[in-house]
């Protein structure tokens, strides 16, 4: 009677109210690399990060693609050769498109970390901050932007920049007191900001004032605090 293929034996475990950790006694330490490949796709929460992080970089790879991870936690456990090696990163540039659009429509935080950490991935950055919807009503961070800029320099152009901008907080959407906290909040992190996010946050605020009706001495009041910012 021929043995059963590990896909066919993970097929049977199904069945078991435990599978998860059947599979992880079963195959998580596997000596043989089909059978952590095939369990790296089965787990039926996601994979392990040990699994991300295993010795073989196709089971590496496999994992990456099947895990819940976040991004900066996931790039951090995948195999050094995936890094290095193009026929390899090849292999999870789907899912690493994805996890960059994710990071692009957030703070910008995690983004960063990972570009610090791999720039190897710029090109999906770049990608994504152009030609990326925005999804969320999350805004970048002003000083992850400005950090993002930073990392950007080299290929800084108008689409990046515009791609960067547009993810900023609009001004116009707060309330006098919002945007109150959030141009102090600006100006207490100046030194931290990029020329072009301190640029675009003095032409968006005296737009702003220009809308609204304020006393002349509020309006000084105001430019004055936005001038901290040229």
């Amino acid at each position: 009677m021929n043995e059963l293929s590990y896909k066919e034996e993970i097929e049977e475990l199904k069945e078991e109210s435990n599978f998860e950790e059947l599979g992880d006694e079963l195959y998580m330490n596997h000596s043989d690399v089909e059978a952590r490949l095939e369990w790296a796709f089965y787990r039926p929460s996601g994979s392990h990060p040990q699994q991300v992080n295993d010795i073989n970089p196709i089971v590496s790879i496999m994992a990456f693609n099947h895990s819940r991870l976040g991004a900066l936690e996931r790039f951090t456990l995948l195999h050094d050769d995936v890094i290095k090696e193009d026929d390899l990163r090849v292999k999870v540039r789907n899912r690493s498109r994805m996890l960059f659009r994710a990071m692009v429509d957030n703070d910008f935080k995690e983004l960063v970390q990972v570009l610090n950490k791999y720039p190897v991935f710029f090109d999906l950055a770049y990608d994504q901050m152009i030609n990326g919807r925005i999804w969320n009503e999350i805004y970048a961070e002003p000083t992850a932007a400005s950090d993002f800029l930073n990392i950007a320099s080299d290929r800084l152009d108008d689409k990046l920049i515009i791609g960067c901008k547009r993810r900023l907080q609009p001004i116009s959407m707060l309330h006098s007191d919002q945007a109150k906290a959030y141009l102090d909040s600006l100006c207490n992190q100046v030194q931290k900001l990029h020329t072009i996010i301190k640029e675009h946050f003095v032409d968006e605020f005296e737009q702003w004032i220009k809308s609204i009706d304020l006393h002349p001495l509020q309006k000084i009041l105001w430019q004055k605090k936005i001038d901290i910012l040229k």
